[in-house]
Parts: structure tokens; C-alpha cells; sequence
């Protein structure tokens, strides 16, 4: 419960979250459950170059 702790207190601020293929991804943090699932909004990629298919439209 510590990192659950930790996170919800992260909520509403600009985080990065890098995912086991080494996409990054920066957003705000909108929920976090005890299973450390992440929700986020407003996203962009931060390597548009490598992942051009995580591009809106």
C-alpha cells in the first residue's frame, strides 16, 4: 500500500510513465487503483519519431 500511498498522491499532476517496450508516455494522472493500474489524460508520446502510430489525428 505504500506505492498505492504514494501515487494517489500524484494525482492531478504531469507524470511520465515508461512501458516495458520503452514507450514513454507523459500525461496528467486522473485515478490509480490498488492494483497500480493508471488512468491518464491529455497523453502525448515522447518519442513521435519512433512510435508515429501513437499520433492523433
Amino acid at each position: 500500500m505504500l506505492f498505492y500511498s504514494f501515487f494517489k498522491s500524484l494525482i492531478g499532476k504531469d507524470v511520465i510513465v515508461e512501458l516495458k517496450n520503452d514507450l514513454n508516455i507523459c500525461g496528467t494522472l486522473h485515478s490509480v487503483d490498488q492494483y497500480l493500474n493508471f488512468k491518464l489524460v491529455d497523453i502525448t508520446v515522447m518519442d513521435c519519431n519512433k512510435y508515429p502510430y501513437m499520433l492523433g489525428k
